[in-house]
């Protein structure tokens, strides 16, 4: 056994030093982001492809608000298509907006047909899926997709967790990598199997490739001051589940207890009860099933989020990602530290 000694950080042992800023306004600030081979985004947000966040109400949610959704892959092809369609009718029925999204496949059984055919429908990019992206399956799977797409179409990777993951999936033809093993707020995967290093400092890690590829982080981030953190450590954009959660937009029914609480469902797609539905059974399980309270309509949390993210690059003297990064001062915080930043008042003994 190998012991490494370095210290691995997760988002709340950091913070960013303010600095001087002659930002004026926010409306100064960009925060869009060119992940390449055609993913622009003028909110560098990504929601998760996951069967209680992302489908057609959410494509368009997102795509509205400069971000974009992927259309889980947790369905049959012409399920996943249905989806695909629905949201261009609904776009066309409320907003011009050009419709940015995604689509996400397997690395087995009909993953290269499901491609070509999602491809077809014009989605913008193809999001190869998968737990542990650092594996002879994604080798191989994109591989074969490279042959059947080529080389326009955006291919999206994952999840790694080293630079070692970062630089082979890039190698082997990925465009843009998920980034983050076991953060998740329904993930349970480092509990199961004791692997994974902690959120930020995966970014940190994989930011130091010297390839040609886009960082996602995915997975751990709970707040606006999260996005900005992994940002300033080398992301491209930040993939959230979580932050969406039992909003209109997201699938299912909205429920209700006799006490009038409004609630929607939530769950990881490791979970048993995910697995048992899509495929009938379950091996290991690496996530949980639970309820979230009834959130509203996406809008509010995403108008929230843009403008705390636009709060943080002018804190940071930043008026895009690019300055974010090199202007970007990281600080280590104790664990009195992070309890002095939230809200306290609550707690006070008076």
């Amino acid at each position: 056994m190998n012991l490494c000694h370095k210290s691995c950080l997760s988002y709340d042992d950091i913070l960013l030093e303010p600095q001087f800023s002659d930002i004026r306004s926010r409306t100064e600030i960009d925060i869009s982001s060119d992940l390449g081979v055609g993913l622009e985004l003028s909110l560098p947000i990504i929601s998760s492809p996951m069967d209680t966040i992302s489908e057609a109400g959410m494509a368009v949610a997102m795509a509205k608000h400069g971000g974009a959704a992927i259309v889980h892959r947790y369905s049959s092809i012409e399920e996943q298509i249905r989806q695909i369609k629905m949201a261009y009718a609904l776009s066309n029925k409320t907003s011009s907006h050009n419709l940015m999204m995604g689509a996400a496949v397997g690395v087995s059984g009909d993953f290269v047909e499901r491609a070509v055919m999602l491809n077809k429908e014009f989605v913008n990019f193809i999001c190869v899926d998968v737990a542990h992206g650092h594996h002879i399956l994604m080798k191989e799977a994109l591989g074969r997709l490279r042959m059947a797409l080529g080389e326009d179409v955006h291919i999206m990777a994952g999840n790694v967790a080293t630079l070692e993951g970062i630089n082979d999936l890039a190698d082997w033809g990925a465009d843009s990598v998920r980034c983050n093993i076991g953060g998740g707020s329904i993930c349970s995967t480092r509990i199961q199997t004791g692997h994974g290093i902690p959120g930020l400092q995966t970014i940190m890690d994989c930011a130091k490739t010297d390839r040609n590829i886009k960082i996602i982080a995915d997975g751990g981030i709970r707040n606006s001051g999260d996005i900005v953190k992994a940002l300033a450590a080398g992301a491209d954009a930040v993939m959230c589940g979580s932050l969406f959660a039992g909003t209109d937009e997201t699938p299912g029914k909205i429920f209700q207890d006799l006490d009038g609480t409004s609630w929607k469902s939530y769950r990881g797609m490791a979970s048993k009860e995910a697995q048992v539905e899509w495929r009938g059974r379950y091996n290991s399980f690496e996530g949980v099933a639970t309820r979230v309270p009834y959130r509203g309509p996406m809008r509010h949390i995403l108008n929230d989020l843009e403008g705390g993210v636009r709060s943080g690059f002018s804190y940071s003297g930043a008026r895009n990602l690019v300055e974010l990064q090199s202007k970007a001062k990281l600080v280590r915080q104790t664990a009195s530290g992070l309890s002095e930043g939230h809200t306290h008042i609550s707690t006070r003994k008076w």
